[in-house]
């Protein structure tokens, strides 16, 4: 277990400050009064370790219920290696009386990163030395709790990546072999969560997108919810400047928590496991799984049990992402938004395809799928939101660029200005078009010629703006006369 739920707890208070002058925040003060001080009405009072003992009392832990740091150096069960949502207690100056208390999600070779209250008056993720290091402690074991997280998990080794290695909740099984799950999870998640983060791109505020403020794939309104805020008139502003604030552990803690896990992914094969990542981003978990049941040919429910388990167990996983990746791409188009956000979706689409299908070839020495054919030219980027969080302001996987004369939209554009203006301009070169031909065939006939050239021209430009799948490149034409 490497995400404990008090950590979550912690995440959603992430960014909480205090407010300068006579007001107080009542976030900080409810964090007193959870940890049996409601007297304290004032949030400049040291709060560090009330929203450390809030986030466990929350969990249904008893905290120390002490607002000094130091009270947690003998508290719950000692640890001699850092683990993501470890408690550590620091020193703070020469005083022994005075220290510091945080949750552990990070570390270098002489660093810890802790998540943790009255960091600069905020929840924040801060860098501390090790050298400030009293003690590591884990919750008790809590018979009340509904869950295992009160039992310390086998060692693990904690990173700044942004958080450590990812898998929650992993089989029953040896500790070296509960350490290779994880380790494998972890490294299939971030693969797919590095993806998608390429996908998504940074901070947007398209006013097409119903979605509305977006950074790094995660819109204002999920970010308000975590955060257990509601977006309103009041908090709007501060929201959006938090959103863009947001550290990469929390997007990971996010993106693990509401999206790889509900979905499943963890159980799928990594190849598939990927395209169903970026699916539930973009359609919602439970879209995410009808499309994988229509992909498979059973029944459709939204839910991934058994038969749908089983049906995956058995498929062919190429043929399975092409059919999954055309059914994304109808559902993009049913989209109302299609047409602001439609070449963005699609080469979105075919980019997951490409990183699912290596990883297929990584595993298997299959063939790797570079493009499905349905890529817009490369030059026009679009953002955009359909469902849910289909953002996509980074560059995505280019096409082999084709020759200019393959090109059904320069043809078109050939053709209608060979209809429209070789009439005109053909005299002053030499080419008599209106002279004898208008007295052979007569006026009409030249009208009745421009005419449909222009327009079968105009259909070709289009049609062929529609179907393009890949840059235009430059190539040496040789004509013999």
């Amino acid at each position: 277990m490497l995400h404990p739920d008090w950590l979550e707890r912690a995440w959603r208070e992430f960014d909480v400050s205090e407010i300068r002058g006579s007001r107080h925040n009542p976030r900080i003060l409810e964090m007193f009064k959870d940890v049996g001080h409601p007297g304290i009405v004032r949030d400049e009072v040291a709060w560090c370790a009330a929203f450390l003992g809030a986030c466990l009392e929350r969990t249904g832990r008893r905290s120390t219920r002490s607002l000094m740091a130091r009270s947690y150096v003998n508290w719950g069960e000692g640890l001699e290696i850092p683990r993501i949502g470890a408690i550590a207690v620091l020193s703070r100056g020469r005083d022994p009386a005075l220290g510091h208390v945080g949750f552990v999600v990070g570390e270098t070779e002489d660093h810890l990163f802790l998540l943790g209250g009255n960091q600069s008056q905020r929840v924040s993720v801060d860098a501390f030395a090790k050298s400030r290091l009293i003690g590591l402690r884990w919750p008790p074991s809590n018979p009340q709790a509904s869950n295992d997280h009160g039992k310390p998990p086998d060692a693990v080794p904690v990173v700044m990546r942004p958080v450590a290695t990812a898998a929650a909740d992993p089989p029953t099984v040896d500790g070296d072999e509960r350490r290779a799950v994880a380790n494998e999870e972890s490294e299939i998640f971030d693969r797919a969560l590095g993806h998608v983060l390429q996908m998504e791109g940074g901070y947007s505020d398209d006013p097409h997108d119903p979605g509305g403020p977006t950074n790094k794939g995660i819109t204002l309104a999920v970010y308000a919810r975590w955060v257990g805020e509601v977006v309103g008139d009041r908090t709007r502003a501060r929201l959006i400047s938090r959103l863009k604030r947001i550290p990469d552990v929390l997007v990971r803690e996010i993106y693990w928590t509401r999206y790889w896990k509900p979905a499943g992914c963890r159980q799928m094969p990594p190849a598939v496991a990927m395209m169903h990542f970026d699916a539930a981003v973009n359609h919602g978990v439970t879209g995410a799984a009808r499309l994988l049941q229509r992909a498979l040919g059973v029944d459709v429910d939204g839910e991934i049990g058994p038969e749908t388990r089983g049906a995956l167990a058995k498929s062919d996983h190429l043929e399975l992402l092409v059919r999954y990746a055309e059914l994304r791409r109808e559902r993009y188009r049913e989209l109302r938004h299609f047409w602001r956000f439609g070449r963005g979706w699609l080469r979105r689409v075919d980019a997951t395809l490409a990183q699912s299908s290596a990883l297929i070839s990584l595993r298997a020495g299959s063939p790797e799928i570079t493009s499905a054919g349905h890529v817009e030219d490369n030059d026009d980027r679009e953002n955009g939101n359909g469902d849910m969080a289909m953002k996509q302001t980074s560059e995505t996987t280019v096409p082999d660029a084709k020759w200019w004369g393959q090109s059904m939209t320069i043809w078109g554009v050939l053709v209608t200005a060979l209809a429209t203006v070789l009439p005109a301009i053909g005299p002053l070169i030499g080419i008599d078009v209106t002279g004898e031909m208008v007295r052979q065939i007569g006026q009409q006939a030249v009208e009745i010629a421009q005419a449909i050239g222009g327009l079968v021209g105009t259909l070709l430009a289009i049609y062929g703006r529609i179907r393009a799948t890949a840059p235009i490149e430059r190539r040496l034409v040789s004509l013999k006369l």
